[in-house]
């Protein structure tokens, strides 16, 4: 089972068992955190898309560890004029591991029903 999932303002396409790293969520290590936020759903060549989130779509994910990124230098230089400034920036990051995605069958078939009619 597919999914994409809105994370922290991005879109990833996620899978069970997967990890990834994402600007820094408010959780503690080792906390599990669900993203309700759920785009698309593909499950065995089935595809379900919501208008514009599916509502009863949920992504569940463990919190592995924060980090920072590497560090990204910003130079500013104008010619002739003897100015430069030399700054740097490091983000914060969070890494986590996608546990479970579940789309509740019974919304599904409701709302095919209410279409019908």
């Amino acid at each position: 089972m597919k999914a994409i999932v809105e994370i922290s303002g991005k879109q990833l396409k996620v899978e069970k068992g997967q990890t990834f790293i994402v600007n820094r969520l408010e959780k503690e290590t080792g906390k599990k955190i669900s993203f309700d936020n759920v785009l698309l759903i593909e499950d065995k060549g089935k595809t379900t898309i919501g208008n514009p989130s599916l509502k009863q779509a949920t992504v569940s994910a463990s919190i592995i560890d924060h980090l920072k990124g590497e560090k990204v230098i910003v130079f500013k230089k104008k010619r002739r004029k003897g100015y430069k400034v030399k700054n740097g920036h490091r983000q914060y990051l969070t890494k986590i591991k996608i546990e479970n995605i579940s789309l509740k069958k019974t919304s599904a078939k409701k709302v095919e029903n209410k279409e019908k009619k």
